[in-house]
């Protein structure tokens, strides 16, 4: 059975999920309890569970009263569990079954699957092909800023993460940017010298329900690391090393004003979130180090506390490259957004001196349901980027119209705005084939960028006046 039968033969218990009134949102937390104690019984793992809170122990109330143990048994997974990782996934557990037959069809379900097949084809990538799947049936909510994972294998092979490096996502998700980095790597390097050098990962994630997903991600591909609950935004991460690679598409948006301390370390008080994550990237970075971010056009070209941040940026690090993507690669909210690629130069190195702009959205096809994004989009980008991760190769702007150098002098000369372009984008033809509410959409993200603008100041304002 294929990794897409068997995340299908999963997926379809949903139904009975639903059929317990259980919200869209929680069938795969829900799922992960499940499919946790299941998998630990096949990969003979159980040693990682308390006595009695094992897959067989629940399977074995054949007579009623499966659901008031499985009750218990996830409270004292997630209090008494040897394995901290363990304790995590299942840490404040609530199963949303509300009758025992539906709890029963979906264990029943889950011992159906041929789970010897399902193992040698992977179990890391079934539970990432169920990640997949639910956000092809979410695109709204937490599927919103999905990453694509043609994006993600583009961003990941032109900074080949190697051996022994520290790989840092600060908005983790479930993990995709780093399960990438983890077969990128086993791809190039054998599994002997894997297990000499191995590579360590820091994983930050806010939302519990992810970070539960995250989690079992990360441990079904036998990731090692630090993985932290909690808002890099804080002082949450302050004791994580300074890694090799980050690599991150931080949330869109502004902050909401929580309760929360930000951390005092940042140079620009902002509540634009994007803004806030640039600036922790690009310090967190040791030197040498390397980064690839999404981020929203927006900061690209927004004054005040957004120039001030790039302006840094380009004196703190060498900015070398800047993808802009093409329209319509993330679901719901069409913002418009590019990836900007630098590195932390060492003691001694120049920081930004020019940087290198590939066009992926002018005169390209919007990507949406139906008009899937491949690795074949990004594969020129790729080959002219160049082989050295730190973006120093021998480029050649006259091979593709679609890539352009930039001085530093031309972009200063800008004022540093990089929402650089040079080609004829189509711009009507593009608003003729979107829809309204993606229209609408794009004007909700200029109004919150504008908001967020206003909130920089009135941040910036009082900042001084505290200073006085």
């Amino acid at each position: 059975m294929s990794i897409h039968l068997v995340s299908k033969r999963i997926w379809s218990l949903c139904h009975v999920l639903r059929d317990d009134g259980i919200v869209f949102h929680k069938f795969l937390s829900e799922l992960t309890y499940l499919l946790f104690l299941k998998i630990a019984e096949e990969t003979g793992r159980e040693d990682l569970l308390p006595d009695r809170c094992r897959w067989a122990d629940l399977t074995a109330r054949t007579d009623g009263g499966m659901l008031g143990y499985y009750r218990k048994m996830l409270t004292i997974l997630g209090e008494d569990a040897p394995d901290r990782v363990v304790r995590e996934i299942f840490r404040f557990p609530t199963t949303v079954f509300n009758h025992e037959e539906n709890l029963r069809k979906v264990v029943d379900g889950i011992n159906a699957i041929d789970w010897h097949k399902a193992k040698s084809d992977g179990l890391g990538a079934v539970y990432e092909s169920l990640l997949q799947r639910s956000v092809a049936e979410a695109r709204s909510g937490a599927g919103q800023y999905f990453t694509p994972r043609p994006l993600v294998d583009a961003m990941v092979s032109v900074l080949q993460p190697g051996l022994g490096e520290t790989i840092q996502d600060p908005a983790a998700g479930t993990a995709g940017f780093l399960i990438s980095t983890q077969e990128y790597i086993a791809g190039k390097h054998t599994k002997a010298a894997r297990k000499k050098k191995p590579p360590h990962y820091q994983a930050i994630e806010i939302e519990g329900d992810t970070y539960r997903l995250c989690l079992m991600n990360m441990f079904l591909h036998g990731m090692e690391g630090e993985f932290i609950h909690g808002d890099a935004l804080t002082d949450d991460a302050a004791a994580l090393k300074a890694p090799d690679v980050i690599i991150a598409n931080p949330p869109f948006g502004s902050s909401a004003g929580g309760a929360r301390a930000r951390r005092s370390d940042l140079p620009f008080p902002t509540s634009n979130k994007q803004l806030r994550f640039l600036q922790h990237i690009y310090l967190a970075l040791k030197p040498g180090g390397r980064a690839a971010v999404v981020l929203p056009d927006n900061v690209l070209f927004e004054e005040g506390v957004g120039r001030r941040v790039r302006t840094h940026l380009m004196e703190t690090c060498d900015v070398h490259t800047l993808l802009r993507l093409p329209s319509g690669i993330f679901y719901a909210a069409d913002v418009k957004t590019s990836v900007l690629f630098f590195s932390r130069p060492r003691k001694g190195e120049p920081a930004t001196q020019r940087m290198w702009v590939y066009d992926l959205r002018a005169n390209m096809q919007r990507f949406r349901k139906g008009r899937n994004l491949t690795n074949e989009v990004f594969a020129d980008f790729v080959r002219l980027y160049g082989p050295d991760p730190l973006g120093r190769s021998p480029r050649d702007g006259a091979s593709d119209p679609r890539f352009r150098e930039f001085s530093r002098d031309e972009i200063a000369e800008r004022h540093d705005n990089l929402d650089l372009r040079w080609l004829t984008e189509g711009r009507r033809e593009e608003l003729d084939e979107r829809e309204p509410e993606e229209i609408l959409a794009e004007l909700v993200q200029t109004l919150k960028s504008a908001l967020g603008d206003v909130e920089g100041i009135v941040a910036e304002l009082e900042r001084v006046s505290d200073g006085d």
